[in-house]
């Protein structure tokens, strides 16, 4: 089997930019919304839950479907980002990064709200009993303590990103050197007789970046524990 071809490297290096765009877009939303659900009681939270997990049950084509629906060019958020800044998401690598976030969302919101909500509340009463304002009392205690969760998160919500397919063929279609990541070059190669080679190739590629990813969200996980156990 040959090495990867400059143009599959490219395939890599899109997918690469494409999911990383799609976790940093994710994480402050993530967080946010995981820190809601983990410390606050209000109308609506079952609700907001159910819409949160709400790709990792639906097909991922619906997905794609309704992000095609409200940021297509004609869609209420789609019309509005052309009109007043220019910018287009559909048919784009920016559309295929929206999609992998979406996808994404749910398992870094999950990760990230377990880790918030096994930090013990007696050491943020604590911090407030010594004059810490809400905030602080959050970014001294909460927020190290979640750390754990929130690198095994991102680090989920990459790996997402990297195999997200079905939301992202819908949404941004499978455009050579603008939308074909990995899953889809694979996908296009499968259809092609005699590309076995380039099919293998990319499948390895794919499969050491995930595992790769999964091994630094471990890693991370180990170190934070660490440094958590030595400061308490």
């Amino acid at each position: 089997m040959d090495w990867p071809s400059a143009a599959e490297w490219a395939i890599v290096a899109l997918s690469l930019r494409v999911s990383f765009v799609a976790v940093l877009l994710t994480l402050p939303v993530a967080y946010a919304l995981a820190w809601l659900l983990a410390q606050r009681q209000f109308p609506g939270r079952v609700l907001l839950d159910a819409l949160v997990h709400l790709p990792l049950v639906v097909p991922p084509v619906v997905t794609g479907w309704l992000l095609l629906l409200a940021f297509g060019r004609s869609g209420p958020v789609g019309r509005f980002l052309y009109d007043t800044f220019g910018i287009v998401l559909v048919f784009r690598w920016t559309g295929a990064a929206l999609a992998a976030a979406v996808m994404a969302l749910p398992l870094m919101v999950r990760a990230m709200r377990l880790s918030i909500e096994a930090v013990d509340r007696r050491l943020v009463g604590a911090a407030r009993t010594l004059g810490a304002t809400p905030w602080r009392a959050f970014a001294t205690v909460t927020l190290p303590l979640s750390l754990p969760g929130v690198l095994a998160g991102t680090m989920l919500g990459f790996a997402r990103s990297l195999g997200e397919f079905g939301a992202t063929i819908t949404f941004a279609s499978n455009i050579p050197g603008q939308t074909r990541t990995l899953p889809l070059a694979i996908y296009s190669d499968l259809q092609v007789p005699g590309s076995e080679g380039a099919v293998a190739r990319l499948a390895i590629v794919a499969v050491l970046l995930s595992i790769a990813a999964l091994l630094a969200s471990e890693l991370l996980v180990r170190r934070s524990h660490g440094r958590r156990a030595h400061v308490l």
